[in-house]
């Protein structure tokens, strides 16, 4: 799968302004610690409804398909972007894509891995 977000978008950095990083990195490494503890229903409860929607094959839940995939071990947070509704936050193990909603930020994207002069690949995503 191919992440549709334009690459230039994904480029954009926004430094030296006042971004709150703290939620899409808070969201990011809940989601990979309720699969750490393999507790796929709360990593689905993380997921944007339409990522979760998507996610899994007939006949199957959000948390059978999470099961089913190798999103990485997460790991320690090596960067975070964010720009207005949308960040990527990269871990050690993980690149996640999310959104702002009106009850915080769900996770649009995950084990998504670059691919060169094409935009990301990904396990997980809307």
């Amino acid at each position: 799968m191919r992440l549709s977000f334009a690459v230039a978008l994904a480029t954009v950095l926004v430094a030296g302004c006042s971004v709150d990083t703290a939620g899409p990195v808070r969201a990011a490494e809940r989601f990979h610690a309720a699969l750490a503890a393999q507790r796929p229903d709360a990593a689905c409860a993380l997921l944007a409804k339409r990522t979760a929607d998507k996610l899994p094959h007939p006949g199957q839940n959000c948390a059978e398909a999470l099961r089913d995939l190798d999103l990485g071990a997460g790991g320690g947070l090596t960067e975070v972007r964010v720009w207005g509704d949308e960040a990527q936050v990269r871990l050690a193990g993980d690149t996640l894509f999310l959104h702002h909603y009106r009850d915080g930020w769900r996770v649009k994207a995950a084990g998504c891995r670059p691919v060169r002069d094409l935009p990301y690949d990904c396990e997980v995503e809307s």
